[in-house]
This record gives structure tokens, C-alpha cells and sequence, in this order.
């Protein structure tokens, strides 16, 4: 089952069950796939439902960031209740160490040896940890290994 079934299969679900919270995300994030492939005139693939799980995610952080920023708890806690239910769609999480071990990998695929070659390490480097990995520890990892 592909992720554009496991979410529909998921929204009648919620339906069943009455959950209008994870009913009305999964609806956001079928919309948004559904727009996507209007406009590309196709259906998408796993990769590219994944990568709107990402962003959604990603947003939904930066708003709960600036959301206990500004003391706003009950928007906080709504926005970590959305990242739950969307980051059950991902693959499983790499570890620091298993993200720290590619890393290292890729540079030496690479032969990147300083901070001005970063963009080829993180453009060889994105493939492989898509979906499995935030992009900020990715970074983060880089960096610290081209010091």
C-alpha cells in the first residue's frame, strides 16, 4: 500500500471513529497532495508525497517554535498534536549516530575537505537520508565534520 492509499485508508478511519482532529489533517495533507498532482497532470509517487509530509512537518516546527515564543501553549500543543499524526506517515527516524555515520560517508564519496564544498556534500547527501532525517541535524552534522 503506497502513501496515498494508507492516507485515505486512514482519513475513512478516522471518519469511523469520529476523530475530527486527524480527519481534518489528513484532509489538509490529501488536499495538498491532490493540488499537487492537478497542476503536474499525474499521480505522485511515494517520493514526492513524502516530500509534502516533510514540508508540512517543517512548517508545523517552525510554528510551534514561534508559538512558545510567544506564550501560545494551546496553539503550541495543537501544532505538536499535528506533527504526531503526520510524522506517523514517514519512514523511521536515523539516529544522530546513523546520520553522523552517512555523513561521513558522503564526504569521503565526495572528497569534500572544507565549508566551501558543503553544497556538493549536502546535494549527494539529501538522497540518501529523505524523509528519514531533518534537514537542520543533517546541516548541523556537515558542518561539524568540515570544520
Amino acid at each position: 500500500m503506497n502513501l496515498s492509499e494508507r492516507l485515505n485508508e486512514d482519513m475513512k478511519q478516522a471518519m469511523k471513529s469520529k476523530d475530527k482532529f486527524k480527519l481534518s489533517n489528513i484532509r489538509l495533507i490529501r488536499s495538498t497532495i491532490k493540488n499537487l498532482e492537478i497542476d503536474l497532470k499525474r499521480d505522485l509517487d511515494d517520493n514526492e508525497v513524502l516530500d509534502i509530509l516533510s514540508r508540512e512537518i517543517k512548517q508545523r516546527k517552525d510554528a510551534l517554535q514561534e508559538f512558545d515564543k510567544a506564550g501560545r501553549d494551546d496553539l503550541a500543543a495543537n501544532a505538536k498534536a499535528e506533527i504526531e499524526i503526520l510524522s506517523q506517515y514517514l519512514p523511521a527516524q536515523l539516529t544522530e549516530e546513523e546520520i553522523k555515520v552517512i555523513v561521513q560517508q558522503t564526504i569521503q564519496e565526495t572528497g569534500a575537505s572544507s565549508k566551501a564544498e558543503m553544497g556538493k556534500v549536502m546535494s549527494a547527501l539529501m538522497p540518501k537520508v529523505k524523509g528519514k532525517a531533518d534537514g537542520k541535524l543533517v546541516n548541523q552534522a556537515v558542518q561539524q565534520f568540515l570544520q
